[in-house]
């Protein structure tokens, strides 16, 4: 048995198969930044559905404001295809010109739940702020909901 200053059989040693670490770890970080990119690119559903139900929100409360700085009532009204805002003018209800309070369609796949049997939801705003009634407005879309809470005292907030 020869030995060697270097130790026996080393130099005929095959390099044994395998990955080395630095290796695996390439793998590791591709397979992440694959996974994130996955990720980014799904859609949301919930988020737009809540995205959708603050906007509308965040209109109500333009149109609660509109009530108190111009001294007239305004009117939300909501149908299963959209909703808008009415203004009261000399006696009669005028629909609302402004930008922010045109009518606007429900997206693609959004059913508003509308417990009135007319199908048309309304609540007005006096020139103090007040809803003339509560109203939970309940916002679906696939298996996702979400509910829009319009409080007598004109407060306005989404829930889920």
């Amino acid at each position: 048995m020869p030995i060697s200053a270097t130790g026996s059989k080393t130099a005929g040693r095959r390099r044994e198969a395998g990955f080395t670490l630095v290796e695996l770890m390439v793998v590791v970080t591709i397979i992440g930044l694959a996974s994130a990119a996955v990720v980014w690119a799904m859609p949301d559903r919930r988020g737009r559905l809540v995205d959708e139900a603050t906007r509308f929100a965040v209109r109500v409360r333009a149109a609660q404001d509109s009530a108190v700085v111009n001294a007239a009532p305004v009117s939300l009204w909501v149908t299963r295809g959209g909703y808008g805002f009415d203004r009261r003018v000399s006696g009669g209800w005028v629909p609302v010109a402004d930008k922010p309070l045109r009518v606007e369609r429900w997206a693609e796949g959004t059913r508003p739940e509308i417990a009135d049997t007319s199908g048309r939801l309304r609540v007005t705003f006096d020139v103090t702020g007040l809803a003339d009634r509560p109203a939970d407005l309940k916002l679906a879309r696939d298996r996702v909901e979400t509910v829009v809470r319009i409080g007598a005292d004109g407060s306005v907030r989404v829930d889920g």
